[in-house]
């Protein structure tokens, strides 16, 4: 009897083992891609594709869709705010892609290297060609830290860290936990920024840790920014002003960081307001957000417009010149802040667009430009910034949200993380749409 049971363990690992094989064969890569023409084409692992190529599975099935996406990994970028402060790991941040690519899409591990809208192909740099029936472009944006001269070979030093990479998030936290005494920088670029709230966060976050250790009395915070506004949307900024005015940070408008000296722990920023003219600052710290851009293989293609995004219909997503290709997220001109929030209420506005499409329809579901920016402000408390394409609040709850909220901390660092991966990458949640629909009786 004893024999038999360990008989049947025995095969029902090798089951086992035999099943992950045939599930990790599930998604293709681009060697051993079944075939070169597929209905939907999705460009992009990142947040917009997942979510789009979960959408399109459902509706064309799994066969007709596939996602070009070299990176093994996925990550949730938006919890890296947390870790920079400390209260999260980087390693809850990440699944592997082939975790989060829907079941039976095929996955085409290559970088896209030209598109050719008038054939409907678009070519990898792995020599694959690929066609479609419909494109939906999500390459998201690149991170562009060689503009800042110094940079990123500054990141050997310590001191100095960055939460928009992988690379250098913990190097945040390491500079904040080793602070000592000094200047404390937090800077902005000045250029389109992916989740233009975050450059604060981290700073709220270094003022509350700072008080927390007794430090804070030997701490000078500096936040400089190139934009003449501490926020784009006045009710939010308001209540910013008032934060940084109660804790004594400095807020310095129209200041561009042009050059970081790690080596000597200097910062050198350009006055926009008077070119040329430049000031140095000798930091303890220091938190940059690097200049930001289209991605390079967008930009003088036949998809962009004159400033390198894609360029599609703000109010259905469709590319104004080729009616079979769509954008989402990031990489697209829409003028909103570009975040995951955004990315939610756009994949449910694309999905009725396609929807019209395949049924020979005028798209008739319009984007409100809604996105959401949950600024945190310490370790419990966040402000929840939610704003439309004209910088008008478009709030979910029944409550003033420029109020800083301990609900709405843990909304940012535990439910929205739960959200993400089961709601939104599956394609199941296309923002709060209807449940403020419902919070306001109706009403906008």
């Amino acid at each position: 009897m004893t024999g038999q049971l360990h008989t049947k363990r025995l095969l029902s690992r090798q089951y086992r083992r035999v099943f992950s094989v045939i599930n990790s064969q599930i998604h293709t890569s681009s060697g051993l891609a079944a075939k070169d023409h597929y209905k939907f084409l999705v460009l992009g692992g990142g947040t917009g594709g997942i979510t789009m190529a979960a959408r399109m599975k459902r509706k064309v099935g799994a066969q007709n869709v596939a996602i070009v996406e070299p990176s093994e990994v996925h990550y949730y970028q938006p919890i890296w705010t947390l870790v920079g402060a400390g209260a999260k790991s980087v390693a809850s941040s990440g699944r592997s892609t082939a975790s989060v690519i829907p079941s039976g899409v095929t996955w085409v591990r290559s970088k896209v290297a030209e598109f050719d809208p008038r054939n409907n192909v678009v070519h990898t740099d792995s020599g694959k060609k690929i066609s479609y029936d419909y494109l939906i472009v999500a390459l998201g944006l690149e991170l562009h830290y060689e503009k800042i001269k110094g940079l990123p070979e500054g990141f050997d030093h310590p001191k100095i860290g960055s939460n928009y990479s992988v690379k250098t998030v913990e190097k945040t936290w390491n500079a904040l936990k080793n602070f000592k005494e000094g200047n404390a920088l937090f800077t902005f670029p000045n250029t389109p920024v992916k989740c233009g709230g975050a450059p604060q966060k981290i700073m709220y976050l270094s003022d509350a840790f700072l008080r927390k250790t007794g430090k804070r009395s030997k701490a000078n915070i500096i936040y400089n920014t190139p934009s003449p506004k501490l926020f784009g949307v006045k009710k939010y900024a308001d209540a910013l002003w008032e934060i940084v005015k109660k804790r004594d940070i400095n807020i310095n408008l129209r200041h561009n960081l042009i050059e970081v000296r790690a080596d000597k722990q200097e910062a050198i920023f350009e006055n926009l307001d008077k070119p040329g003219e430049t000031k140095v600052y000798k930091y303890e710290m220091i938190h940059v957000t690097p200049p930001m851009g289209p991605p390079a293989v967008l930009k003088g293609s036949s998809l962009d417009d004159a400033t390198g995004w894609l360029d599609v219909d703000k109010n259905t997503l469709q590319h104004k010149t080729y009616a079979n290709v769509f954008g989402i997220g990031d990489c697209t001109n829409l003028p909103t802040s570009k975040t995951a929030a955004a990315v939610a209420a756009q994949s449910a506005v694309l999905d009725r667009t396609v929807s019209q499409i395949l049924k020979k329809k005028t798209p008739d579901k319009m984007y409100d430009g809604y996105s959401s920016c949950p600024l945190v402000t310490s370790y419990n408390t966040a402000i929840l910034a939610e704003f439309d394409y004209d910088g008008q609040p478009l709030e979910t709850f029944p409550v003033d949200q420029s109020k800083e909220s301990r609900i709405m901390y843990h909304m940012k660092a535990d439910f929205m993380p739960i959200l993400y991966w089961h709601g939104l990458l599956k394609g199941f949640w296309g923002g709060p749409g209807p449940l403020r629909t419902i919070m306001h009786l109706g009403m906008k």
